[in-house]
């Protein structure tokens, strides 16, 4: 599994760590509210920065720890169309289960922590989930807001591209293939 923290950064994220030995059974609720700070700990984080607030509900069963991760709020990244910074907002919610065992292993839904663990640090789940919701096409809808952060000249130059392209669309290569369904 890839490294994700710097060396000093879990000390950083102790607000993160969840006491697991000694809670009884039942449910808990932590907040927390994820910012620049946050982000900065994690090496080659898409997200540059965010505020973003975070409900975990804890639910601890005789087997297994069950955590539900509800979020909400806006990240910072470069728009895709013009490349200036946005704030893009995002949400979620997530589920991940913790099971007790002596071989300490992670699925796609479920870790495996030994039987002992005395703490649980949450941080990258957090910052997994939070990335994860990032929409793959990062564009903001600056049409209908007054104060826009787009980059017009960027915004130009797309716009002659397109028309270009537009113009360019005469291909006799293609021509040929346009009757093709009306010969038959």
């Amino acid at each position: 599994m890839p490294r994700i923290f710097r060396k000093y950064d879990m000390k950083a994220l102790k607000e993160f760590s969840l006491p697991i030995k000694g809670l009884g059974i039942g449910i808990r609720k932590f907040n927390f509210e994820l910012d620049n700070d946050f982000y900065k700990n994690f090496d080659s984080s898409t997200i540059q920065n965010g505020n973003i607030k975070l409900e975990l509900v804890l639910d601890k069963r005789t087997d297994m720890i069950v955590l539900d991760f509800d979020f909400r709020g806006t990240v910072q990244v470069a728009c895709d169309r013009c490349l200036e910074q946005i704030q893009l907002p995002i949400e979620g919610h997530q589920e991940l289960m913790i099971k007790y065992n002596e071989n300490t292993s992670e699925d796609a839904d479920i870790v495996f922590i030994s039987p002992y663990e005395t703490e649980l640090n949450v941080a990258r789940y957090i910052y997994e989930f939070t990335s994860l919701a990032v929409p793959m096409k990062k564009v903001y809808d600056c049409e209908n807001d007054e104060n826009a952060p787009c980059d017009s000249t960027m915004l130009q130059y797309l716009e002659q591209e397109e028309k270009e392209e537009d113009s360019d669309t005469e291909n006799p290569i293609w021509d040929s293939l346009k009757n093709f369904n009306k010969n038959n």
